[in-house]
């Protein structure tokens, strides 16, 4: 072997090195979806079978406020937020299910499936949350207190999508990043810590479309992958520049207004080069590579038949799991083809997974356990959600062997571990 040869061998290594270490000393602590926004929460004591009426009930509340976002957890305390009339409030419970304190953080949505719609981010103590309204607010963890905040009418000049804005900020290193849409404020960055902006990316000018976004961290660059109405963008997360898109091409363009074809709530998904999302109000099921420093994409293949528009989706080994909302079933997808490999009717849902099974809380509000396995699924358990009201919406979380069901105002916290 040649010293060139070595030396670039070493500077390979060292950048890797530091690509991985960055990643692992910027994580963020807590935030929708888990740790890198799959949905999945190892657990590796969860029962197989669940007893009939479903996995025991440990406790109960009704104190979280009208919305459809899920809880967060750190340090022995749940974080969820939930409307009180018009405002938007911040709960913290302890494990137990008690109510430790509150604090309202603005304007909440009240027009259209009324209630708050996100989940909170947590880093380096401090709690990030978003409005129906658009508005972006930053507080301290301990305290409650408010360290800074950005109106959406205001400071950010959004344009609100027909069901309000629906956004779990993504952090990465000192930024946090945002949607409000429109042409001045596309998407933006801000100084974590001050509120300050620091980069805008004009995208196509176009409205939000529902979407948490993505940060992939590659060898050369960070990039922000996140939906807009009518676009699916990568962003260069330091300069803000617009890498790529990819259009949503199944409304002509005279025909686009708000409401129709422009919901995508589903955080995209990568793993090993390739990009995986589900647009229900777009594509259906596609599979993107992507270009080894970020700056370009290729399109493998496209299943239209998987619309989910906000149920979430897991990759779990070559196959995709993902529900539809036109054919009111539960799908798995071959990653190579984007072929479907298996069918069961369980409804239109959102989607989890402990590692090993598949939680599907269906908007009948029926909780089915799945067992996901080559060639075909089988459903294991399945339980009834009695307490709450209004549409079964939120994503389940699971959390220390607990699952966590909300349903409008009521909170549930199920015993799936048998502890």
């Amino acid at each position: 072997m040649t010293t060139q040869t070595t030396c670039i061998r070493c500077c390979i290594i060292l950048a890797f090195t530091i690509a991985i270490s960055a990643q692992i000393f910027s994580q963020t602590q807590a935030q929708w979806r888990g740790d890198d926004r799959r949905g999945i929460y190892p657990e590796t004591s969860a029962i197989a079978v669940w007893p009939e009426g479903g996995p025991k009930l440990l406790w109960s509340t009704e104190e979280v406020g009208d919305g459809y976002g899920s809880p967060v957890f750190l340090d022995g305390k749940l974080y969820i937020c939930g409307a009180l009339d018009s405002a938007a409030y911040l709960f913290v419970f302890d494990l137990s299910g008690k109510l430790i304190r509150k604090a309202p953080f603005g304007k909440e949505w009240v027009i259209n499936y009324a209630g708050s719609r996100m989940a909170p981010t947590i880093a380096d103590g401090l709690i990030y949350l978003s409005t129906g309204m658009g508005s972006l607010v930053c507080l301290d963890l301990t305290t409650l207190a408010e360290k800074w905040r950005v109106e959406g009418n205001a400071g950010f000049h959004n344009v609100l999508p027909l069901f309000g804005h629906s956004e779990s900020p993504a952090i990465d290193g000192d930024l946090i990043f945002f949607t409000p849409g429109g042409k001045d404020t596309n998407v933006v960055a801000l100084n974590r810590f001050t509120g300050k902006i620091v980069w805008i990316c004009n995208g196509n000018g176009e409205r939000p479309a529902y979407n948490s976004p993505l940060v992939i961290k590659l060898m050369t660059r960070s990039v922000l992958v996140t939906f807009t109405a009518y676009s699916l963008m990568g962003i260069d997360t330091k300069t803000g520049k617009l890498l790529w898109t990819h259009q949503q091409d199944n409304i002509p363009i005279p025909e686009r207004k708000p409401g129709n074809g422009d919901t995508h709530s589903n955080t995209v998904w990568y793993d090993n080069g390739a990009l995986y999302y589900i647009a229900g109000d777009g594509n259906g099921a596609v599979k993107l590579n992507l270009s080894f420093d970020g700056s370009g994409i290729s399109e493998a293949w496209r299943n239209k038949a998987i619309d989910n528009y906000m149920g979430g989706f897991i990759k779990m080994g070559n196959l995709i799991y993902s529900g539809s909302d036109t054919k009111k079933s539960f799908f798995s997808l071959n990653i190579a083809t984007g072929e479907i490999t298996d069918t069961l009717k369980c409804g239109i849902g959102a989607l989890i997974s402990d590692g090993k099974m598949l939680y599907y809380y269906n908007q009948r509000g029926e909780v089915n356990l799945i067992r996901q396995s080559t060639p075909g699924m089988k459903l294991i358990s399945k339980f009834k959600i009695t307490m709450g009201a209004k549409e079964h919406f939120a994503h389940p979380v699971i959390n220390n062997g607990i699952l966590y069901i909300r349903h409008g105002k009521a909170l549930m916290a199920y015993d799936i571990a048998g502890k």
